[in-house]
């Protein structure tokens, strides 16, 4: 009988997470995708409206997404019932009232790495079951052991000359930064110095020097330099988190843009459309989906990118009379589904996985 080698007799480790994000080669290409903020409405109670908005973030994380826009599609009422009586006891919370805002609200909170919420997010109702929610784990929201060339941080204020450092969750007396160089807390165990003068409380992306260069406790701050949001990204190669944008009608989501030359792929999702099986093979006129620089998926609310046209005064001058007009391809996410309708945070994750493949293969580097 043969005896089974050592690496047979090895057994995975499943106890901790094992698909972590690894970086190869800079990344030039970027994923949006927008929704109108009136899902929100559809939840009943604070609780389910954080939990919806936690649903777009996992998927946003999951499948890299690089901005999400939240649009008006006109439908943002303040719901009646059990909501009302919500609302006018809760002091600041948004969800009934502003439903755009409050998703905007809980999206940029999950994206911020934790250690820097309590310096960027004041205690707030619309944040009270947040952390309730799944983390995102995303490749930016390092531990403190943790080693990456690149880190998120929040600039802070110099501590009075000669006052005794404090462990404690309130701040120190503070003096204003230098003119030449601010203090920057990254989660490491020391402050980074970054040669520029930065307003406190602002978030930044940092470059760090070789690890050997970051001592393991701080006898002083490390100088770095300070990046920009998308450096990791194009250099790197590492997801780095999505940003949030807020658009005032369709129209504006697609003029607003904040890419230079704008969104080069656009795609519309409805029950109408083509089978999202064809972009992978054959666009609708017969030629194949195209190289893309700036990717845009949008998905309508309860009633569809339709109610969001005839909101649209800028649409409704240019004659614009079908939300398939706006787009270079208008695909069914699901076509044969077998519930009557498709939640909006459904057809995100199910949008973002059928156009997997579109996005790895057409997407410049």
């Amino acid at each position: 009988m043969k005896r089974k080698s050592v690496a047979q007799d090895v057994k995975p480790d499943t106890s901790k997470p094992t698909a972590i994000f690894e970086a190869s080669e800079g990344r030039a290409y970027t994923v949006s995708i927008a929704l109108p903020g009136s899902i929100i409405t559809n939840a009943l109670t604070p609780e389910l409206k954080t939990l919806l908005a936690g649903r777009i973030a996992r998927a946003s994380a999951v499948f890299c997404v690089d901005e999400i826009v939240v649009f008006d599609d006109g439908q943002s009422k303040q719901r009646k019932g059990a909501g009302d009586h919500y609302h006018q006891n809760a002091d600041g919370f948004t969800g009934f009232s502003d439903p755009d805002y409050f998703l905007m609200h809980v999206l940029s909170y999950l994206e911020t790495p934790p250690f820097l919420r309590p310096f960027l997010f004041p205690l707030h109702p619309d944040l009270r079951f947040a952390g309730s929610l799944p983390s995102l784990d995303m490749p930016h929201h390092l531990k403190s052991h943790e080693w990456c060339r690149y880190r998120e941080g929040v600039t802070i204020k110099k501590p009075v000359e000669g006052e005794k450092s404090k462990k404690s969750k309130k701040r120190r007396r503070e003096e204003p930064q230098s003119k030449e160089a601010s203090l920057v807390d990254v989660g490491l165990p020391q402050k980074i110095s970054v040669p520029a003068a930065i307003p406190p409380d602002t978030r930044v992306t940092i470059k760090l020097p070789k690890d050997s260069d970051i001592p393991a406790s701080g006898d002083g701050p490390a100088a770095c330099s300070v990046v920009a949001p998308s450096t990791p990204r194009e250099e790197g190669g590492y997801y780095w988190g999505y940003s949030v944008r807020a658009a005032s009608s369709l129209s504006a989501v697609i003029t607003e843009c904040t890419y230079s030359g704008g969104y080069d792929l656009t795609i519309g999702t409805s029950e109408r459309g083509s089978p999202i099986a064809d972009l992978g093979r054959h666009s609708q006129d017969g030629s194949q989906v195209p190289r893309f620089n700036r990717m845009l998926v949008v998905f309508g609310g309860v009633a569809g990118l339709e109610v969001a046209v005839e909101a649209d005064s800028e649409l409704q001058k240019m004659g614009v009379k079908e939300p398939k007009e706006l787009f270079d391809y208008w695909v069914n996410l699901c076509p044969g589904q077998g519930s009557r309708t498709i939640r909006t945070e459904e057809a995100v994750w199910l949008g973002l996985m059928g156009l997997r493949e579109v996005v790895v293969n057409k997407g410049r580097k």
